[in-house]
């Protein structure tokens, strides 16, 4: 008889320093056929559908509810996911069912809950018929992992690599060892632990120390111990301020307790050990003028991280684009989302040459609009199809990539792609659909941290990092944690 397992999704990131909330009108909602009916890609719920496919399940999909990173969220967004999720999977669970596998990212917040996703798994496993069920999935790398998720799950197996180009394959282990519980009936535990060490998104990459020695040290303990089904290394969203807010690691085991103890210590004390690697510093813009100069850089690609959009900001941030002016860059492009600058040259015709402010009409950290002379140079639908299958941008679910109207403006040296729905710059495919073409230019704007370089692995490119006013700042000591639990470094040296 196949197996049913019961499939659903809730995906947001949660900046809870920033202005305003999100509600239901900001998130994408698909029920029942919708979160399977779809191409193939390198999402996450892709590797599910392989693995359910190769193993012959019956796939019960109910609901999944997801957005881009951005501010607190509204509870009546986690009151839709869960009446929706109630009153789907009840019936199914009264005629039976065998397993649910979910796909989260773990670090949503709303109004009222500081563990969105400790809270939901607790009303799943209060459900009739659920007590006992296994419950498997994936889980973002940037999950601030809780004790209740811990509790609740027999197995949420989280991104190894940072940029996200293995999301596909987190989801394909967890559908693994969700066969493996229901082929041999043993479930196996989780194990929790929090190390209290921050790291803010500029210092988590894989590629680098402190996250690659964390990673190495775990991929050795799954080695030696092959008890332990997944050792889970969890770089925490450092812009939440959560009790649950940092560094954590899980093991997942069918063996002793003692020995998944033992693993977990070790991998605390290597966190702590490298606390200080995990701290980065962003450079003044004047800074880096000498090395611009140069003739051997390649693309010189400069990200603001206080406007990363893949951490929440609205991605208008004036604060590159004005080192950009103020410096006179030449053979330069800078993306902007600004939704009223593209309604504004609606009413103009390409070629003309008109003032224009853009940006800085979010985040009260800017400076504000930049008022500049430009010239219109395109208008487009702002539609693209993702030109590299494993971007970091696949790990949110879709190959098709809407950033809403769209228009190129140009002043100076400067090219600006101005959007109308904010877009992580983590694929060139955004760049391309707009008529700019990466490889010929000199210096490119990039409101990120680190998910953005996966995209300029086959050409030749250097990467600088600059501070700029916004709120996605890698200095956490800038920021007002109140729940955060203390000590924890670097808030407490």
């Amino acid at each position: 008889m196949r197996k049913r397992v019961l499939l659903a999704g809730f995906f947001h990131e949660t900046h809870t320093f920033l202005e305003g909330s999100l509600g239901l009108r900001d998130f994408k909602v698909q029920r029942g056929g919708e979160l399977i009916d779809r191409p193939g890609g390198d999402s996450p719920i892709d590797g599910l559908l392989e693995v359910a496919q190769s193993h012959d399940w019956a796939l019960l999909p109910l609901v999944d509810v997801r957005t881009l990173p951005g501010p607190m969220l509204e509870d009546q967004v986690v009151e839709l996911f869960w009446q929706e999720f109630k009153e789907r999977a009840t019936p199914l669970l009264e005629e039976g069912v065998d397993a649910i596998y979910l796909i989260l990212h773990g670090a949503s917040v709303s109004r009222s809950l500081a563990d969105v996703e400790g809270e939901l798994l607790a009303r799943i496993r209060a459900l009739p018929q659920a007590a006992k069920l296994p419950i498997c999935g994936v889980v973002d790398l940037h999950a601030n992992f809780s004790a209740a998720m811990a509790a609740q799950t027999q197995g949420l197996v989280a991104y190894r690599e940072n940029p996200h180009t293995d999301s596909k394959a987190a989801a394909a282990a967890g559908a693994e060892l969700l066969e493996r519980i229901l082929a041999s009936g043993k479930q196996p535990k989780t194990y929790w632990r929090h190390p209290p060490v921050m790291w803010p998104p500029t210092g988590v990459a894989t590629a680098d120390s402190p996250m690659c020695d964390l990673e190495t040290l775990a991929r050795s303990l799954e080695e030696t111990h092959p008890e332990f089904a997944a050792v889970n290394v969890l770089a925490g969203f450092s812009f939440a301020d959560t009790p649950d807010t940092g560094v954590s690691f899980t093991v997942i085991t069918y063996g002793e307790e003692d020995e998944a103890q033992h693993a977990l210590d070790e991998l605390c004390r290597a966190a702590l050990e490298l606390r200080e690697a995990g701290i980065a510093t962003d450079a003044p813009f004047d800074s880096i003028l000498p090395q611009l100069a140069r003739h051997d850089l390649g693309l010189a690609v400069i990200a603001e991280p206080s406007d990363n959009i893949g951490g929440g900001s609205a991605g208008d941030g004036t604060g590159l684009l004005r080192c950009f002016v103020e410096h006179d860059l030449q053979n330069a492009a800078v993306v902007i989302n600004d939704p009223a600058a593209v309604a504004e040259l609606g009413a103009c015709a390409v070629g003309d040459s008109l003032p224009l402010a853009i940006g800085g009409k979010i985040s009260s950290l800017d400076a504000g609009p930049l008022e500049l002379n430009v010239e219109y140079l395109s208008a487009s639908d702002g539609q693209f199809l993702l030109e590299d299958p494993h971007s970091h941008l696949a790990s949110i679910g879709s190959s098709n990539i809407n950033m809403g109207p769209c228009a190129v403006v140009r002043h100076g040296g400067v090219r600006i792609l101005l959007t109308s729905i904010k877009t992580p710059p983590f694929d060139l495919g955004q760049l391309r659909s707009q008529g700019i073409v990466p490889e010929s230019l000199s210096v490119l704007g990039a409101k990120a941290a680190i998910a953005h370089r996966q995209a300029f692995r086959n050409f030749p490119c250097t990467f600088f990092s600059v501070d700029t006013p916004g709120p996605c700042s890698s200095n956490l000591n800038s920021l007002p944690f109140q729940k955060v639990r203390r000590p924890v470094y670097p808030l407490d040296r």
